[in-house]
C-alpha cells in the first residue's frame, strides 16, 4: 500500500542506520524501544514506527475515512508521540497510547475541515443492542467499514478508542476530553446507529 510505504520511508529519517536498526531493535519489546529512544537512540524510534505504522494508519482512517489525511495524520501522530515519549507510562501498552494520539488528530482534523458535520441526534434507533465487537471478527469488514464512515466523527472516535483500541470508558474520556456522560451517550448512539445500518447483512 502506498501509504505504509510513505511512512516505511518516514520511519527511516528516525535513524541514521536503518539495516542496523531492523537487526538491532526487532527484538527489543516496545517499552524497551521507548527507552532506548529517551537515551539518545532515535534509531529505536524508527523501529516503533515501522511496528506500528500500519495500525496507527488503519485507526486514522477508521475516522477521516480519507486515505491522504489519514497518511498525513499518522505522521503527524508519529512527530507528536516522540515528542511526547516521556510521558508515557511504560507499563502500559505502547499501541494504545499511540493509537489516541491518532485518534484525537484525526477527529481535530475532520472538525476543523467540515465544522458544520453534527451529530444527528434524531436519526438513531431507540433500541440498544452491541453488535460491532462480533461483526468486526467477521469477513464483512468492508460493509462494516462503509458503516463507520457514515457515523458522525465524534461517534467513529468513540468507537474507534473503545472497540479497536480496547480503551475503558474512563480512559476515553480522558483522551478525548470528554465528560464520562458523553463517551456513553456516543457510544449508546453509534452501536445504535451500526445496527441500524449493518441490519440488512444480519
Amino acid at each position: 500500500m502506498h501509504a505504509t510505504l510513505s511512512l516505511s520511508s518516514s520511519a527511516l529519517a528516525w535513524g541514521a542506520r536503518p539495516v542496523r536498526s531492523m537487526e538491532s531493535f526487532a527484538r527489543q519489546s516496545d517499552a524497551q524501544l521507548v527507552t532506548l529512544t529517551l537515551d539518545g537512540q532515535r534509531d529505536a524510534f524508527g523501529e516503533l514506527v515501522r511496528r506500528h505504522q500500519t495500525r496507527a494508519y488503519n485507526a486514522a482512517l477508521r475516522v477521516v475515512a480519507n486515505r491522504q489525511d489519514a497518511l498525513d495524520v499518522t505522521q503527524d501522530a508519529f512527530v507528536r508521540a516522540y515528542d511526547a515519549l516521556a510521558s508515557f507510562d511504560r507499563a502500559r501498552p505502547f499501541a494504545p497510547w499511540l493509537c489516541t494520539i491518532v485518534t484525537n488528530l484525526a477527529l481535530n482534523l475532520v472538525q476543523r475541515k467540515h465544522p458544520a458535520e453534527a451529530l444527528d441526534e434524531d436519526n438513531v434507533a431507540a433500541f440498544a443492542s452491541d453488535p460491532v465487537h462480533h461483526i468486526l471478527e467477521t469477513e464483512r469488514q468492508a460493509r462494516v467499514q462503509q458503516a463507520l464512515r457514515e457515523l458522525p466523527p465524534a461517534w467513529r472516535a468513540v468507537i474507534e478508542l473503545r472497540h479497536f483500541q480496547e480503551l475503558s470508558y474512563d480512559e476515553i474520556a480522558v483522551a478525548l476530553n470528554l465528560p464520562l456522560s458523553d463517551v456513553k451517550s456516543h457510544l449508546f448512539r453509534a452501536r445504535q446507529k451500526l445496527k441500524q445500518l449493518l441490519e440488512p447483512i444480519e
